[in-house]
């Protein structure tokens, strides 16, 4: 990075418009600023997860997360511009299929909770799921690197089975969605 921010109040957002890294200017409005916006908050969400007691193992994996998305977010503010790769995609993969390896198979639904560390690692993978779809906004108005939209995706994915994973070693239940049970009754 050749820039160091040296001032953080500039003024120069003041009229509803905002820098991207390139040089050049976008309104706030912009699917190329919500699709950052969102990108960013996923990963302060993941922030969130890592003050949460959790094994040395994961906090790695997350670690490794956060800076991948702050390459998907800065790729994201220069247009053109390349960070995100399938390595990065695969790596993803391949946390899931560990994790995933010792876990019981997935009877019902699970609802969002469990544990403190889960129903932040839900919120992180809704978050995730919404960033996707603003990245998927941004493309169909102008084309984005396609492996971003797939490590979103497997993001999520990923994000959905370290909730299960965290409320097993916290010996939790997950929360499991109940079909059939009784509706409320109007009087």
């Amino acid at each position: 990075m050749g820039n160091r921010l040296s001032k953080i109040t500039t003024r120069t957002g003041d009229g509803g418009s905002t820098g991207l890294g390139d040089g050049s200017r976008v309104q706030k409005t912009d699917a190329r600023i919500a699709a950052i916006g969102d990108v960013d908050e996923a990963n302060s969400a993941i922030g969130v997860l890592l003050t949460c007691s959790l094994s040395k193992n994961v906090r790695e994996m997350l670690a490794d997360i956060q800076h991948s998305m702050f390459d998907l977010g800065g790729e994201l503010s220069i247009p053109g511009w390349a960070a995100i790769t399938d390595a990065h995609v695969l790596r993803l993969e391949t946390y899931s299929q560990t994790l995933n390896a010792d876990l019981p198979p997935l009877k019902d639904f699970i609802l969002p909770g469990g544990s403190v560390a889960a129903a932040h690692a839900h919120m992180a993978r809704t978050i995730s799921r919404r960033a996707e779809r603003s990245v998927w906004a941004l493309h169909a108005a102008t084309p984005v690197n396609p492996p971003v939209m797939l490590y979103l995706n497997r993001l999520s994915d990923l994000l959905f089975i370290l909730c299960r994973v965290i409320n097993r070693d916290a010996n939790v239940p997950d929360v499991l969605w109940q079909k059939n049970r009784a509706q409320p009754t109007t009087e």
